[in-house]
């Protein structure tokens, strides 16, 4: 049986993927920093507290976009000895951050508004210039929110998408100080840390199915059923494959690394089984772009009793002075002999030296001794006599 491991250099991240993800970054960097010295400034002045807390709530955007930023930075790295399938699972980790940081905004706005509805007396009246702030920050975070996410989608990158889900978060906590400034302006004070609270669970639950989408990732989970069905169709369907069997993927990043037992006639030869291995890699990757790389392995059969074969057949070393006692001492040097391990028996072809192969009287000699010694032979089922013609 012949392993092939076909590994194919691990690409980095395409340079205009990592330019576009870095210009989309950079946006939301900018707005993040211009609307926290406005939402806190403002709020101060105001005696807005959900406004400076919404000013905070954007630092955090700020701190995230920063990890995107280096994250993206690393991730483009080409693959080293160290990392030989490249840095991609850098996004995966920053993607994992992200959603932990998101569970963590959620947490302490429900934290504030609960302080908020025990203590609605002491709030202070709020200035009307906190509420144009707020809307102002509503429709920023809500334009950066659909732009980042349909680069996101474009590039198909799990952190950019975490991180306009984040920018998702800030507007909807922007439109809850909106709410209850207005609401405090009008006399209504339990508004906004009523609609906190609701907004608070809605990032937790975002931060929950990141940070999950992420755990799933890293722990190698496979592609969903019809994924991995359309892989092994395109598997099955290579020239000279057989069958299909042990099929694994798991996801790096926005790519796909696969894992993939076939099996080709079990008499063909190493160079040929790394033909179909090769063609067989090729096309999973022709056919589906997210596949970075797939791993081939060449089985002669269906692995039914991989463990019995092993500790029962013996190999080459052991094989070769048996079939020479089965032919006879008197045979000159063979020229080559191929060994066929299947089921729980071995087939073996023997290419005899030229001055035996046209002796038909040596031949049929040889093939009688063989008739009757392979009878009870425990290892060989079968033995064929060839002869190579090649030019001088």
């Amino acid at each position: 049986m012949a392993r092939e491991e076909l590994m194919l250099p691990v690409e980095s991240l395409d340079p205009a993927r990592y330019r576009e993800s870095q210009r989309v970054t950079w946006v939301s960097v900018l707005v993040n920093i211009g609307l926290t010295l406005a939402q806190v400034g403002i709020g101060l002045i105001a005696n807005a507290q959900s406004l400076v807390a919404d000013g905070f709530h954007s630092l955090s955007d700020l701190l995230a976009d920063v990890m995107v930023l280096v994250a993206n930075a690393q991730s483009r790295h080409p693959a080293d000895a160290d990392h030989p399938y490249g840095h991609q699972r850098i996004e995966t980790a920053a993607s994992l951050a992200l959603g932990l940081l998101l569970l963590g905004t959620g947490a302490a706005i429900l934290w504030s508004a609960a302080t908020r509805l025990q203590h609605l007396d002491a709030l202070p009246p709020i200035g009307a210039l906190a509420l144009w702030t707020a809307l102002a920050a509503l429709a920023a975070k809500e334009a950066l929110f659909r732009y980042m996410l349909r680069i996101a989608e474009k590039l198909r990158s799990p952190m950019l998408v975490a991180n306009a889900w984040h920018a998702r978060s800030d507007a909807a906590s922007s439109l809850v100080v909106a709410f209850g400034v207005a609401g405090s302006m009008l006399g209504y004070r339990f508004l906004d840390p009523a609609a906190a609270v609701i907004v608070g669970f809605m990032i937790l639950r975002m931060g929950a199915k990141f940070t999950h989408e992420a755990m799933l990732e890293l722990i190698d989970t496979g592609l969903a059923d019809e994924e991995v069905e359309r892989i092994r169709t395109t598997l099955r369907a290579s020239p000279g494959v057989i069958d299909l069997h042990a099929l694994r993927t798991r996801r790096m990043a926005n790519r796909v690394l696969v894992d993939a037992h076939i099996q080709v006639d079990s008499r063909i030869s190493v160079s040929e089984g790394h033909l179909i291995a090769e063609t067989a890699r090729v096309r999973v990757q022709a056919g589906h772009p997210d596949v970075l790389d797939v791993l081939v392995h060449v089985d002669a059969e269906e692995d039914l009793l991989p463990e019995l074969r092993a500790g029962q057949l013996p190999g080459r070393d052991i094989l070769l002075p048996h079939l020479r006692r089965l032919l006879g001492e008197d045979l000159p040097n063979i020229e080559k002999t191929l060994f066929h391990y299947l089921g729980n028996r071995v087939e073996a072809e023997v290419f005899l030296p030229p001055e035996v192969c046209f002796d038909s009287e040596r031949v049929a000699q040889l093939e009688s001794r063989l008739a009757k010694r392979l009878v009870d032979d425990p290892y060989l089922s079968a033995v064929s006599l060839n002869c190579r013609v090649a030019p001088r």
